[in-house]
């Protein structure tokens, strides 16, 4: 099977509408003013170079590279680009395709050669959208996904069982799909410390720091086993979610009730365009400086939008009283049909 990604998707994109950008510094973010309070939605390779990443503030990435080209996030633009790399997946002969994002799907394909196949999709993507990806192949989803990462930027690379540990096996956990520094740090205190160790690990010793289902994933992982069958079941998205930064503090709770007002408002449009109850609302608070909690709660299904912003004002009314807050998040957890393939939406505004 074969993982593709699109290279600095979203600066590629970018650089096509805008050709004099080929090769300078690209970051792209809220509104493209780094005075604002935004964060990084990607970077071109070349202001990576610099130390930009997604998610880091807008302000901080300016500083990082002070000649930077700044640019607002256009998410239509981006959406129908994505649009016609993943039809053109899509045409490939005999492919099953999953997407997984924007930018990446994994291609289920029956064929003796998978690099020469690869090389051939990616001159497929390029002569059709003008835009580069890197080609992973794996024998589970795992490896694929994972090989990727050594085929970037337009290359094609391919771990197997046979070459898993040889090339990972020194490798931190963190570098595995699916593994954070979060996690990487819980593992580290039960001395995991490289993927080679967490392959090696007792899927019993894993279930009191992670759980009875968790714990065997993550050892399952080290290994690169999994799943290897591309599944292109159509996907459903299990929640929608949207947030915002304010420009400045809010601190009335007047004003934080209006905001999460307009958050649900915004959260239950893209609702009901899925026709499905809503199970669960989570809300996001972020206090000044950079303190971030969540608060969660299960409600019975419902449509009644009336219904829906109440429990969101519940949650809000959980907020601690007088403390700045910089950013707020609303999502809506969904009711899943029984036969669908359960996934997260792309996040709109970095949830």
């Amino acid at each position: 099977m074969l993982h593709v990604d699109l290279d600095q998707f979203i600066a590629a994109v970018e650089v096509l509408r805008r050709p004099e950008l080929a090769g300078k510094p690209i970051i792209v973010g809220g509104r493209g003013d780094p005075t604002e309070r935004a964060v990084v939605s990607t970077a071109s390779y070349e202001a990576r170079a610099f130390g930009v990443g997604s998610g880091m503030p807008l302000r901080i990435a300016a500083r990082k590279v002070p000649d930077a080209v700044i640019l607002p996030v256009d998410h239509e633009a981006y959406l129908a680009a994505s649009d016609t790399v993943m039809a053109t997946l899509r045409d490939q002969p005999g492919a099953t395709v999953q997407v997984l994002g924007w930018d990446e799907a994994f291609l289920g394909v029956g064929t003796p050669n998978p690099e020469d196949y690869a090389r051939r999709v990616q001159a497929a993507v390029l002569e059709r959208t003008l835009l580069h990806c890197s080609v992973g192949i794996g024998d589970t989803l795992v490896r694929a996904k994972v090989a990727t990462g050594f085929a970037k930027p337009a290359g094609v690379f391919r771990l197997t069982a046979g070459n898993w540990l040889d090339v990972m096996g020194s490798r931190p956990t963190q570098d595995l799909w699916g593994v954070g520094a979060k996690v990487s740090g819980r593992l580290a205190k039960l001395g995991i410390t490289t993927v080679a160790e967490l392959a090696a690990s007792d899927p019993q010793v894993l279930v009191p720091e992670f759980g009875p289902k968790m714990g065997p994933w993550y050892a399952e992982l080290g290994r690169g086993d999994g799943a290897s069958v591309v599944d292109d079941t159509p996907w459903v998205a299990r929640g929608h979610s949207r947030e915002t930064t304010f420009q400045h503090d809010l601190t009335d709770p007047a004003q934080v009730s209006d905001a999460v007002i307009e958050l649900a408002a915004r959260v239950l449009e893209d609702v009901q365009a899925e026709g499905r109850p809503v199970i669960g609302l989570t809300l996001k608070v972020r206090y000044a400086p950079f303190v971030t909690t969540t608060r969660a709660r299960k409600i019975p299904a419902t449509s009644d939008q009336n219904e829906i912003r109440a429990r969101a004002l519940d949650l809000a009314a959980e907020i601690e009283a007088g403390r700045p807050i910089r950013l707020l998040g609303l999502r809506a957890e969904m009711a899943m049909p029984d036969d669908a393939r359960q996934g997260h939406t792309p996040t709109r505004g970095g949830w």
